[in-house]
């Protein structure tokens, strides 16, 4: 089956949407099962944590198989009259046609159109983390739980060595301060899709975003794709970063070192080329439901 960008309806037997969903169960638990067992003993993790604090998607939803626009699922589909965005009928159950938010799927394809159009700009080094901590106390910044590697005036050195280059605006927004004038562009939440390229780090991250604000279009299926895409891309992101995260298993990536720098940028040029393979499909889903009536 397709990623959900097929014109046509296809129809799914029980069996087999039965055995997606416990294949989706069986995909997502070990992603979902910790969170929920830091929650409870009050504890912070900061690469899983990020993609279920930072991005709204809860537990709950992630776990939800759902097929997404295109497919109609036969069988006892009892049970989807009460799964938001669909519907059921004497054909089946599939999306509601009428839950589909045109005009958030158009503009979020436009996003994902223009980025994609763009040359991947490599060679950040990921410094938007050091511009986070940039002349700031360790109580003053975002995973103040966990020490920093370097000392203050190492760390203002990278960041005070080149320019910074971040596009992504929901990076950007969270600089110190001080960092906010050494940033060669100025992104902000109106000129997003002006700003963004498939070579950062946050763009492909956000990919998962955007499948999940385009629920129930996009199916399940895809939404976890781009989740574990996410998940690889914020271990690199972190392990970038100034932070010693090394009692959790991340090795530091020293992006302040010339083979460091080689690392990273060949790690970000790989994540680039997946990111717009993933992004292309996500495409797929949200041009599908172009065709469908408002």
């Amino acid at each position: 089956m397709s990623d959900n960008a097929a014109a046509e309806t296809t129809v799914m037997g029980e069996a087999e949407w039965r055995e997606r969903q416990r294949a989706h169960a069986d995909r997502v638990r070990p992603w979902i099962e910790p969170r929920l067992a830091r929650r409870q003993r009050g504890e912070r993790h900061p690469v899983d944590d990020f993609l279920f604090e930072y991005y709204s998607f809860r537990p709950a939803q992630l776990a939800r198989w759902h097929p997404g626009l295109g497919v109609t699922l036969t069988g006892d589909v009892r049970p989807w009259a009460s799964v938001r965005g669909y519907v059921v009928d004497e054909q089946g159950a599939r999306v509601d046609e009428t839950a589909i938010d045109h005009r958030a799927i158009r503009d979020i394809a436009v996003l994902l159109r223009r980025t994609g159009e763009r040359p991947a700009a490599l060679g950040c080094f990921g410094r938007h983390e050091w511009a986070m901590v940039y002349h700031r106390a360790q109580d003053d910044i975002r995973h103040s739980g966990w020490p920093l590697r370097l000392p203050p005036e190492a760390i203002a050195e990278v960041v005070e060595s080149a320019p910074l280059r971040c596009t992504h605006f929901d990076a950007f927004r969270f600089y110190a301060p001080d960092a906010i004038p050494l940033n060669v562009v100025r992104p902000s939440r109106a000129t997003q899709a002006d700003h963004e390229q498939p070579g950062c780090l946050h763009a492909s991250m956000d990919l998962y975003k955007w499948a999940y604000r385009s629920y129930p279009v996009v199916g399940a299926d895809l939404t976890a794709d781009l989740f574990a895409l996410a998940r690889e891309v914020r271990a690199v992101d972190m392990r970038a970063a100034p932070y010693d995260l090394s009692a959790l298993g991340y090795a530091p990536l020293r992006i302040e070192t010339p083979d460091g720098r080689a690392e990273f940028i060949a790690l970000q040029r790989d994540f680039a080329r997946r990111g717009q393979e993933q992004r292309r499909r996500l495409l797929g889903a949200l041009e599908a439901a172009a065709s469908v009536p408002a």
